[in-house]
């Protein structure tokens, strides 16, 4: 994880199936790229590549200052990352639907199976980037998913009350800062066994769990008030004490109104299984009401 400046500069279990690489395209008349989901078939994975990417993860200024990181965020360009994308079994361009952008803990966006049924029944379209796990730079992995956020809303009719970031282990603490560094871009989030906060905070074993990042002080009031948070851990996770001190000493006693805790029965270091996975969507679910 990023070392954190010591003052604040406030800035406003599929298999995975070897796929052909898309093409980059543009509109010549007007320069701008072509549609990067139009040649995706419902109900099946295809990846995906785009071209854009938006102010906020494009600045390295502003993605260090997101986390008041110390260190400098090397070079990157979104064309030379692909993306895993599933379009609901009946998608249709014309309805709204929901996104669940996930960050894995290893270099493959994988899902265990049954979850892609949940999403589905809840019209969420799922997006997930290669060579995004835990040995990627924490930068990196969270610019590919403020961009696959970015340029899904480009060319798909997305509810922006439903834009989740999801993600496992190591990938579940990238999109737990996510989820408040960049706020104003994710509507909820999902953490599953894995989750970082930006105080120190004692879990129920006594250990302390020191901060990660820092957030934009003057953005982090609308986040505690509008954005819903997840924490789904595993009674024998060994993230369990980690997770429960972050939702007890971290999101509620700093103020976030809308995080719960949820602790899946005899279940370890992995993924949830779908019902776990259901909940925590009809949570977050609850903020577009």
């Amino acid at each position: 994880m990023p070392r954190c400046f010591p003052s604040r500069i406030p800035t406003g279990c599929c298999l995975l199936l070897a796929l052909a690489l898309p093409a980059l395209g543009e509109d010549t008349a007007t320069g701008k790229q072509l549609d990067p989901f139009a040649e995706l078939e419902p109900g099946k994975r295809g990846p995906v590549r785009f071209t854009e990417s938006p102010i906020q993860s494009s600045d390295p200024i502003q993605v260090r200052y997101r986390l008041m990181a110390a260190e400098t965020p090397p070079d990157y360009v979104v064309s030379r990352e692909t993306f895993e994308v599933l379009l609901p079994p009946d998608f249709d361009p014309e309805k709204s639907h929901g996104l669940f952008l996930w960050i894995h803990s290893g270099d493959a966006p994988q899902i265990p199976r049954d979850w892609e049924a949940v999403l589905a029944k809840h019209d969420l379209i799922f997006i997930g980037a290669r060579k995004s796990g835990n040995k990627r730079n924490i930068f990196d992995r969270v610019r590919m998913a403020i961009d696959a956020n970015h340029n899904a809303r480009q060319f798909l009719n997305i509810d922006g009350r439903r834009v989740y970031v999801s993600g496992f282990s190591g990938g579940s603490r990238v999109a737990s800062m996510l989820g408040v560094a960049w706020g104003d871009m994710f509507s909820g989030t999902i953490c599953c066994m894995g989750v970082n906060f930006y105080t120190d905070v004692e879990a129920p074993d006594g250990k302390v769990y020191g901060m990660s990042y820092l957030p934009d002080e003057q953005l982090l009031p609308l986040v505690k008030e509008a954005c819903r948070y997840a924490l789904v851990t595993g009674s024998k996770d060994f993230n369990l004490a980690n997770t429960k001190g972050a939702w007890e000493n971290g999101f509620v006693a700093e103020g976030f109104r809308h995080a719960r805790f949820f602790e899946v029965p005899d279940h370890g270091h992995r993924p949830p299984p779908a019902e776990w996975l259901e909940k925590a969507i009809l949570f977050l679910d609850e903020g577009k009401r």
